[in-house]
């Protein structure tokens, strides 16, 4: 072979693997941590709503992923349009704590039908055939709890027969709150006190229910226990009952734990008696985690079902298990 053809047959070969080597290694069908961008959506600005962002970003930042975080501030046309917007922009997952069971299940499958990773918190839908992950916990199993353990109380401490009064949510989520207070009532039932249901009222934000609270205490002075159905109308009611003068004659039970909650059932005020705690945090942090396991490529056992998160008894009679509850939630 002469020299001018080994030259000829030596560039074409460099020349070849200088496009092997710029090309790489034949590229992976799953996402790199670095590549995936998912959103993280609650509807309101409360303790709860807060501690299940700090769960989404926590797990963004463990699995190394962007996570986009909103607030659809209880408004079902504005989840829909975000919903919409994420699969504009394609997203590649969303966590997301919806209003509805029904109206906003539809626009969630459209995402999911359109390739983007669906997890749900604070909900238990009945098709979680296209979930990632779903994460929630049993509302009526909640709400029992505290209603026995209050029939334990109330029979010590005010005796068999009470007059009851409701502060519940079922202008906004009905289904969840019905649950809470269907369960609660079941729990006195059960416990062998004889209630007696007086007033009631929808409320589920702190400054709303603190007025209606207020209100509901003018009209039914014979009022001996407040049962609030969630994070802001157990904060307000109690508010009400010690701005009303009332400690030592109303007592408050509640439902979701926080800051507030414990620290007012830790003052000494003796008006909220005890809540029961979700975990809005693990709920948070186990639908991220469940959409980055399907988006990498790795095992999810939890894909396509619901995931009870149980939750927590807090009580005044338990001082130090109330503490304790704080101090693993990050609380002085």
């Amino acid at each position: 072979m002469n020299s001018k053809k080994s030259l000829i047959i030596f560039s074409v070969m460099t020349v070849f693997a200088m496009l092997i080597s710029a090309c790489g290694p034949a590229e992976s069908t799953e996402a790199t941590e670095s590549d995936i961008v998912v959103a993280g959506v609650v509807f309101q600005d409360d303790q709860f709503m807060k501690s299940m962002v700090e769960g989404y970003v926590a797990a963004g930042e463990d699995y190394g992923i962007t996570v986009l975080t909103a607030n659809t501030n209880n408004d079902q046309a504005k989840e829909a349009e975000l919903i919409q917007t994420y699969i504009a922009q394609g997203v590649d997952g969303i966590a997301i704590a919806p209003l509805s069971p029904d109206a906003s299940v539809a626009n969630l499958k459209e995402a999911a039908a359109q390739g983007i990773q669906i997890a749900v918190t604070n909900i238990n839908l009945g098709d979680t055939s296209f979930l990632a992950g779903g994460y929630t916990s049993d509302d009526e199993t909640n709400g029992k709890l505290v209603g026995t353990n209050a029939a334990a109380y109330i029979k010590e401490n005010i005796g068999d027969t009470v007059n009851v009064a409701r502060v519940d949510f079922d202008d906004q989520l009905p289904d969840q709150s019905k649950a809470r207070w269907g369960g609660f009532y079941a729990g006195l039932e059960e416990g062998g006190v004889t209630y007696t249901e007086v007033a009631a009222v929808s409320s589920h934000l702190q400054d709303d229910a603190l007025a209606k609270v207020s209100d509901m205490l003018t009209a039914h002075p014979e009022i001996d226990v407040i049962w609030a159905c969630n994070d802001g109308s157990t904060i307000g009611a109690t508010m009400a009952v010690k701005q009303a003068g009332l400690a030592g004659q109303v007592i408050v039970f509640g439902y979701d734990g926080g800051d507030q909650q414990t620290s007012m059932i830790l003052s000494g005020d003796d008006i909220l008696i005890a809540v029961v705690a979700q975990d809005p945090y693990s709920q948070g942090y186990k639908a991220v985690e469940s959409l980055a396991l399907t988006l990498l490529g790795k095992d999810n056992p939890d894909a396509g079902k619901t995931t009870i998160v149980p939750g927590t008894y807090l009580s005044l009679t338990d001082p130090d298990g109330v503490r304790e509850w704080r101090i693993a939630n990050g609380l002085d």
